[in-house]
């Protein structure tokens, strides 16, 4: 996109559902004209979901995409005998779903509060026929998390639980909040997406490793709890560095 467009974009007038909605300009949304955003707002619903909402299941037939305008939504898929594994997260501005698919290939579910912007599949793949930079965008997006995906295979399988559990923290670190540059950033603070049983989950340990590794980098002021939940990162380096990463 020319940056005369870009320009545009941002001065022209766009639908009030759009104004302050962080995916227009980080997400695929960022893509779009006035007139493209104003056409597609014709068929959004805004709705909140509280943690724990299925909001998609596997192998459900694919009617709607949207964006995730705040919170965390995890990605998990489930084994013929019913065991489950959580594959991957998505935190605000993402894209969730996967266009041109006829069915789900992962359960997601609200990790946390969230709040999502619907769209018809019918009207979003029609734009992307049209739209060369949003299917782009959504490009970027799915490569994205295929390096996260490396990522966490590399973290599974060589990493010892206190690398782990750092990974993890600096993973949310990165995502929790789409106005801050983690580039730029010395310190972070959120409260945890998932539960302790979900981090066990999500990273292969027990939920007892787990406890037991949290409170280990408490100790060492690596990381500060507030409210079970809270979690203050003094120093992201430090954090980084003990990852591994």
């Amino acid at each position: 996109m020319s940056d005369q467009k870009r320009l545009d974009i941002h001065n022209s007038s766009v639908p009030v559902l759009c104004q302050a909605c962080e995916a227009r300009h980080k997400g695929v949304c960022g893509a779009m004209t006035p007139d493209e955003l104003t056409r597609l707002s014709r068929h959004t619903t805004i709705r909140q979901h509280p943690a724990k909402t299925i909001l998609v299941t596997e192998e459900e037939p694919v009617k709607s995409y949207a964006n995730l305008l705040n919170g965390v939504v995890k990605l998990s898929k489930t084994m013929a005998d019913g065991r489950q594994q959580i594959v991957g997260l998505q935190f605000a501005p993402d894209f969730v779903g996967r266009p041109f698919h006829s069915e789900s290939q992962v359960c997601a579910e609200a990790a946390s509060n969230v709040t999502l912007c619907y769209f018809p599949k019918n009207a979003v793949e029609a734009m992307l026929k049209e739209q060369p930079e949003l299917e782009r965008r959504l490009l970027r997006q799915a490569l994205g998390e295929l390096d996260e995906a490396r990522d966490l295979m590399l973290t599974l399988g060589r990493k010892s639980a206190e690398e782990k559990l750092a990974s993890f923290l600096y993973l949310i670190a990165r995502h929790i909040d789409p106005t801050i540059d983690i580039r730029k950033a010395t310190e972070a603070t959120f409260d945890l997406p998932l539960t302790r049983t979900d981090i066990a989950d999500f990273l292969g340990l027990t939920i007892e490793t787990v406890s037991r590794q949290l409170t280990k980098m408490r100790k060492a002021d690596v990381i500060r709890v507030e409210n079970n939940r809270h979690i203050i990162i003094p120093s992201l380096s430090r954090l980084r560095e003990i990852s591994g990463n």
